[in-house]
């Protein structure tokens, strides 16, 4: 039997520093149909960059801005069933966005439950084996990029 190609979608991991633990959090949200815990993620847009869409997707789906990376922090793959019962690959490209805003209002707003958590719940709570694997790597990149603040001694 022939395999089409997968399918492309976009998505964002959306993330910030907790105000008063300054821990690494981020986003997850349950899907509308199964209620299984993903990441905001859309098709392509016409005249829309592949971050662009992520970010639009963002907005829509769990109702965050921020500074999104225009290059993607990895990819991973699942099926997605279309409305006729069929199943096809995806492939989709994350990238990570620091978030700046929650809003009160957006789109989806009431049609997903969303929670804050670490990397490392996020991980459990995914199906996706190579989502998992992006948010313990991005676990490990912030914390690679964490650069204590060096007092000087007076004197």
């Amino acid at each position: 039997m022939l395999q089409r190609p997968p399918r492309q979608q976009y998505a964002a991991l959306c993330y910030r520093f907790a105000k008063k633990t300054a821990q690494l959090e981020v986003l997850v949200a349950t899907s509308r149909d199964t209620g299984r815990w993903v990441i905001p993620k859309g098709w392509p847009m016409k005249d829309k960059k592949a971050h662009q869409v992520a970010e639009r997707e963002a907005y829509e789906e769990v109702g965050v801005k921020g500074k999104i990376e225009k290059e993607p922090l990895g990819f991973y793959h699942y099926r997605k069933t279309l409305d006729s019962g069929l199943k096809v690959p995806v492939r989709v490209q994350v990238h990570a966005m620091e978030v700046q805003d929650c809003l009160k209002n957006f789109p989806e707003k009431g049609s997903r439950r969303l929670e804050w958590v670490s990397c490392t719940e996020a991980a459990a709570r995914v199906n996706e084996p190579e989502l998992k694997s992006l948010f313990l790597h991005f676990a490990e990149r912030m914390q690679a990029n964490a650069h204590p603040v060096r007092v000087k001694a007076a004197g």
